[in-house]
């Protein structure tokens, strides 16, 4: 089972930023889940919020975000006692830090057209094209599995689950081409998890924080446990 970091180590470090990606590698972990976008800019932007409030204090929607404004924020908001800011960073960045990694899941957060599905999808084939080999592009949209399958993309592909659709999500999964399903923590049982596994689909289950929790999906036999707190799972699991 690969420990992998959830928006780069979320509990113990500033989530989607930089500073956290490298607390990650600092830890020896070489897996990890972050949230990408694409900005006003049409830049890729690692985000998990269409909205900065959460993370920064700031209430602005990403889509009415100017450079400006981007570069006047501070996503360790939500730690003060982090011991720098953490500015919005752009998908390529992010790769230098996690370049050598051995998996990575790259989330493409749902969009409202199957247009821009299409456009968000060549954007992250363009940005990721050397490093087809360790990152899987994951979705809860069907719109981003659509635009990987109709594009016949060499990257791989997840979908994730957050509502119990139980066998149905998984025929979901084959029908868009997908190597791997991500359960949500509540769903991932050991009768979902067999039945991904003879589907050919890797699985991976978010968000599991709780020790005794990731034992049991060890024992379950998932691929990757997402987490925010890779440290403490490291150490006693």
């Amino acid at each position: 089972m690969q420990i992998i970091g959830h928006r780069g180590a979320r509990g113990e470090a500033p989530e989607n930023t930089l500073g956290g990606f490298q607390y990650l590698r600092d830890l020896g972990v070489r897996a990890v889940e972050f949230d990408v976008r694409l900005s006003k800019q049409q830049e890729l932007v690692i985000i998990h919020d269409d909205h900065f409030l959460r993370t920064t204090g700031v209430d602005l929607t990403l889509a009415n975000a100017s450079n400006a404004d981007i570069q006047s924020l501070n996503l360790a908001h939500t730690m003060p006692d982090w011991h720098q800011p953490e500015a919005l960073p752009l998908l390529s960045q992010v790769m230098q830090i996690c370049h050598d990694f051995d998996h990575i899941e790259v989330e493409a957060k749902a969009v409202d057209t199957q247009d821009q599905a299409d456009e968000l999808v060549e954007y992250l084939e363009t940005a990721l094209a050397n490093d087809a080999h360790h990152v899987t592009i994951t979705s809860f949209d069907v719109k981003i599995l659509t635009a990987l399958q109709q594009r016949q993309s060499e990257f791989q592909r997840g979908f994730l689950v957050e509502f119990p659709f139980g066998a149905h999500a998984i025929e979901t999964a084959v029908n868009f081409g997908c190597d791997r399903i991500g359960w949500k923590d509540i769903l991932a049982t050991q009768e979902l998890i067999d039945l991904s596994h003879q589907a050919g689909l890797k699985t991976s289950v978010w968000t599991v924080n709780d020790v005794e929790r990731a034992k049991t999906l060890r024992d379950f036999g998932i691929d990757g446990l997402i987490t925010d707190l890779p440290k403490s799972m490291l150490e006693q699991l």
